[in-house]
């Protein structure tokens, strides 16, 4: 009997999370998150970022027959997998528009349906800037396409406002790979950031009122001649990347990290005070990139995952109670990255 009590006992503590249950994707020093769910199983996949509703993911992916990243939607659960792009080109940074009836994203399709070729890397590690990337918007389907960005030069990395009302993205039109707005629609195009170096991967704050990013500031001439160099040759060396912040107009901007590593994929704790990024700022080897957060003075430095190989693109619930972030952890083949969704621990 007593025994019996005691296993009673066991599973109520366990169903009302007094005792953790098995988490076996968690690693023992992560104690900002718990019951974390791998929601894909093969492939490279990143970038998943959230529905205005909260029950569905939009994310890029490589897999099976695909020979380059195409855009794909998923429900919450990790459920109901379909492809909304084209099929054609290449394809990155795709988002969900207001009322989730249409979405946006980037591809290389109209140029060519071919994958592009991949970046040279005798110049050292780099990211390519596609030239041929434009910005579309589409229904959640994939249907009723319409290209929303024209200019010449790279247009990708678009999120957008949690108040609805403006996208934001990076463009090389100008020649530097700067951060600009626009409005739902793609009309009023304007850009925000004027100093040199590559500014990227923009992020709202929740209440829509600043624009947190990763940016490179060549400063010895050395370095100058190097980004000069490789922008012109649609390339960018993200080997230091620092977080920094602005007003939603291109005002006020602050620079949060000095970390001298690549730090990327910020986005604001629901608070407005917090930022999660991904940084290889204690990795030996440079390839182990892990969770971060900071508080937007700069303080509060705080590490939150420690997988020894990759954890990178985190995004928020609004409610701050949950986070999706992707992973090499736990993959079932070497190279694969999914896509993750975790309890967040205050």
């Amino acid at each position: 009997m007593k025994s019996f009590i005691i296993i009673l006992l066991t599973v109520f503590l366990i169903q009302n999370s007094i005792i953790p249950q098995t988490d076996s994707l968690r690693l023992p020093e992560e104690k900002r998150v718990r019951n974390i769910k791998m929601l894909t199983e093969t492939g490279e996949n990143a970038e998943a970022y959230l529905s205005f509703d909260e029950h569905k993911l939009i994310y890029q992916t490589t897999f099976g027959d695909l020979q380059c990243d195409q855009i794909f939607t998923m429900n919450i659960d990790g459920s109901n997998k379909k492809m909304v792009s084209t099929g054609e080109g290449r394809t990155t940074c795709s988002y969900f528009l207001p009322g989730d009836t249409s979405i946006i994203y980037a591809s290389t399709h109209l140029a060519d349906k071919n994958c592009p070729s991949p970046p040279d890397f005798s110049k050292g590690y780099v990211w390519k800037l596609y030239e041929t990337f434009d910005i579309f918007s589409a229904k959640p389907d994939g249907s009723n396409l319409r290209q929303i960005t024209t200019t010449n030069g790279y247009d990708a990395e678009a999120t957008v406002s949690p108040k609805g009302d403006k996208i934001v993205f990076t463009s090389t039109r100008d020649g530097d790979p700067e951060i600009y707005v626009m409005d739902i629609d793609g009309s009023n195009q304007e850009r925000l950031t004027f100093e040199k170096g590559y500014d990227g991967g923009p992020f709202f704050s929740l209440d829509g009122s600043k624009i947190v990013f990763r940016a490179s500031r060549p400063k010895t001439e050395k370095e100058l001649i190097d980004y000069n160099d490789l922008v012109q040759n649609g390339l960018v060396r993200p080997t230091a990347l620092e977080i920094y912040v602005m007003d939603s107009d291109g005002s006020n901007i602050k620079q949060v990290t000095n970390l001298g590593k690549a730090s990327f994929a910020p986005f604001f704790h629901p608070d407005g005070k917090r930022i999660i990024f991904a940084s290889n700022v204690n990795s030996k080897s440079g390839r182990d990139f892990d969770l971060y957060m900071i508080n937007t003075d700069g303080t509060g430095f705080e590490q939150i995952t420690f997988n020894d190989t990759f954890d990178g693109f985190p995004m928020f619930t609004r409610d701050g109670k949950k986070l999706v972030f992707a992973s090499n952890r736990f993959n079932k083949n070497e190279g694969d990255t999914n896509i993750f969704i975790a309890d967040w621990v205050e």
